[in-house]
C-alpha cells in the first residue's frame, strides 16, 4: 500500500487496486501515517523513498 499511496494513488483507488472499500483503505492510510509519523502522503513518499520502499 505504501507504494501506491507514494506513486499518488487516491483512496478510492488505493481500495480498488486491493480489493478492499475506500473506508478500509482510509483506515490502512491513516494508521501507515501514524506509524511513519507523517503528516501527510508527499512525507509518507519521502520516508517510503528514504527507507528504499520506492525509487526516485
Amino acid at each position: 500500500m505504501l507504494r501506491l499511496v507514494a506513486a499518488g494513488r487516491s483512496n478510492r483507488q488505493l481500495a480498488g487496486e486491493l480489493f478492499i472499500s475506500p473506508k478500509t483503505a482510509s483506515v490502512h492510510l491513516a494508521n501507515i501515517l501514524a506509524e511513519l509519523g507523517a503528516s501527510g502522503r508527499g512525507r509518507t513518499a519521502a520516508i517510503a523513498h528514504q527507507l528504499g520502499v520506492i525509487d526516485a
